[in-house]
C-alpha cells in the first residue's frame, strides 16, 4: 500500500515533518514575532516599535476623484486651457484623449495652512488644517479593477492579503465581540471580495462585509446575524461542532482553514451581543446627526457610513472602511458629476473629522481618503477625463501625521508625480509604519516563500510624520 502510494515511509516521514513545520509557523505567527497579549487570532499583539496610530478608516472614492478638480490645484492648467499637452502622454492610455482641459471649479485657500480646494468640497476645506495631502502619488495600471486591487492588496494580478487583513494580522483586534476588520458597503466590482479578502492569510483576518454597494447604508446589515432560537441551545450546538472538528484536527493534524471556521463560529455567536447596538444609531444625538448629515437625503448614505465607522473604531475595529461606489468615473459630464459626487461625501467626511477630534480619537486614529487613481488633465469627448494612475492625490488625518501640509508634487499641469513621488507600496509601507509595524518584518509564509503587503518594495515616508 505504502509503495503504491508514492515513496513508501519516505512519505510518510516528511508529511509529518511539514505537518510539524506549519503548526511551528503558526506558533511563531511570522509577522517579526509579535507576541499575543491575549490568546485567539484575534488577540492584541505589541506592534513592532511605538505606534503613531491604533487603528485605520479608509474612505473610498470607487472610480476615480480628479486630483485637478479637488485638491491639486494647477493654475497653468487653467491658463492653458483648450491648448495641446506640451509632452508626451503615457504610452499605455485607457482611452483616447485630447487638449487640456481647465477645471471647471472655483478654488480657494483655506485654514492657517492655507491648503488649496476646489470649491466642491467647502465642508472639507473646513478642516484642511488637519489634513496631510499625499499628491505625488502614482500606481502602475489605468484600469479600475486592477488598480483597485493594487490599492487594496498591493498587488494587481495575483490574489494577496488586502490591506485591512495584513493590518489585523499583525496587530490584532481590541475588541473579541467584532471582526477586526469591518468594510461596509463595499463594491461588488472591480475586484469584489478581493479587495477585502484574507487570501492565504488565516480565514479569521478576512475582512467582514455590512451589506453592499447595492444597498443603502441604512439597509446594510451583517449577513446572517439573526440569532436561531435560544442562546442556551446554540451554544451547545456550537460546543458539540467545535468537538467534531477538534477530533477531526486530532486526527490529521493541524488545518487553518478549519481553525478558521472555528473562529468563524466563534467570533459570529458572540457578535450576536454587540453587533447590533453598534449598528443602531438611536441614541446618538440629534446635533451628531446633523453633523454627519443624516438629515439630508443626499448626504444621508455616506454619512451614515461615517458614522458607523466612528462607532466601530470606538469599539476596538482596528480596520473600517466606508466605500462610495462606483460613481467618481467621469469620462463625461464631470463638471456636473463630480460637483455631485462631492456634495454625497462632504458633509460625513469633515463630520467624521470633527467627531473624532472632540472625542480626543483622532491622534488615535488613522483617516484615509481616495481612490485607486486619479484622472487627466487633458479631456475626453469634450467634457470628461480619463483614468490617471501617473500622479494623483490622496489625504491622510490624525494618526500620527503631520497635519495642513501638503507632500509632493504633480507636474505643473496634474498628469505625472514628479516631487516626492510615492508608488502605492510606498503608502502601504507608510501606513503600516504609523500603526508601529515594520513593512519588512510583517510576513507570511504561503507556497514555500514569505509575502507582505508591500511585496518587494516600499519607503515610509518619514517626512509627512508628526
Amino acid at each position: 500500500m505504502l509503495k503504491q502510494c508514492c515513496s513508501g515511509f519516505g512519505a510518510v516521514a516528511l508529511a509529518g515533518l511539514l505537518s510539524d513545520e506549519a503548526m511551528a509557523q503558526e506558533v511563531m505567527r511570522r509577522p517579526g514575532r509579535m507576541d499575543p497579549l491575549q490568546p485567539g487570532a484575534l488577540a492584541v499583539r505589541t506592534p513592532h516599535f511605538a505606534p503613531r496610530a491604533k487603528r485605520v478608516i479608509f474612505l473610498f472614492m470607487h472610480g476615480g476623484p480628479s486630483q485637478v478638480d479637488t485638491f491639486d490645484y494647477k493654475p497653468r492648467l487653467q491658463a492653458d486651457h483648450g491648448k495641446p499637452l506640451p509632452f508626451a502622454k503615457p504610452r499605455v492610455q485607457f482611452a483616447k484623449t485630447g487638449n487640456l482641459m481647465a477645471s471647471p471649479y472655483a478654488w480657494k485657500q483655506h485654514g492657517e495652512s492655507g491648503q488649496w480646494v476646489s470649491e466642491i468640497f467647502p465642508e472639507t476645506a473646513s478642516v484642511v488644517d488637519d489634513l496631510c495631502f499625499i499628491k505625488g502619488l502614482h500606481g502602475s495600471n489605468p484600469a479600475h479593477g486592477a488598480a483597485l486591487l493594487k490599492i487594496h492588496t498591493g498587488s494587481e494580478n495575483f490574489v494577496r492579503p488586502s490591506m485591512g487583513s495584513w493590518i489585523t494580522y499583525g496587530l490584532g483586534s481590541e475588541n473579541q465581540n467584532l471582526p477586526g476588520f469591518v468594510t461596509i458597503c463595499p463594491t461588488l466590482g472591480h475586484g469584489g471580495v478581493n479587495n477585502y479578502s484574507s487570501a492565504f492569510l488565516p480565514a479569521a483576518y478576512h475582512g467582514t462585509s455590512i451589506g453592499h454597494a447595492g444597498v443603502k447604508a441604512s439597509q446594510a446589515r451583517f449577513e446572517h446575524m439573526t440569532a436561531m432560537g435560544d442562546a442556551g441551545i446554540q451554544r451547545a450546538e456550537l460546543d458539540l461542532l467545535r468537538e467534531i472538528n477538534e477530533v477531526d484536527l486530532g486526527a490529521h493534524g493541524p488545518n487553518a482553514a478549519l481553525e478558521g471556521r472555528i473562529e468563524t463560529f466563534e467570533l459570529a455567536f458572540r457578535m450576536q451581543g454587540i453587533a447590533p447596538e453598534v449598528m443602531d444609531l438611536a441614541n446618538e444625538s440629534p446635533a451628531t446627526k446633523k453633523l454627519y448629515g443624516l438629515d439630508d437625503d443626499v448626504t444621508e448614505n455616506f454619512g451614515r457610513q461615517c458614522l458607523l465607522a466612528r462607532r466601530f473604531s470606538e469599539r476596538g475595529v482596528r480596520f473600517v472602511q466606508c466605500t462610495h461606489s462606483y460613481k467618481w468615473d467621469q469620462h463625461g459630464d464631470l463638471e456636473a458629476a463630480h460637483r455631485n459626487n462631492a456634495r454625497e461625501v462632504d458633509t460625513g467626511i469633515a463630520g467624521l473629522i470633527k467627531d473624532l477630534k472632540s472625542r480626543g480619537m483622532l491622534d488615535e486614529t488613522l483617516v484615509l481618503w481616495g481612490g485607486e487613481f486619479g484622472r487627466t488633465p487633458v479631456a475626453q469627448d469634450g467634457n470628461g477625463r480619463d483614468h490617471n494612475p501617473h500622479g494623483f492625490t490622496m489625504w491622510m488625518a490624525g494618526g500620527g501625521v503631520k497635519p495642513g501640509i501638503s507632500y509632493g508634487e504633480t507636474d505643473e499641469f496634474g498628469y505625472y508625480a514628479v516631487e516626492d513621488k510615492m508608488h502605492v507600496h510606498d503608502l502601504h509601507a507608510t501606513i503600516l509604519a504609523l500603526l508601529g509595524i515594520d513593512h519588512e518584518r510583517l510576513t507570511y509564509r504561503d507556497a514555500g516563500r514569505d509575502f507582505r503587503l508591500t511585496d518587494v518594495a516600499g519607503r515610509v515616508a518619514t517626512e509627512i510624520m508628526a
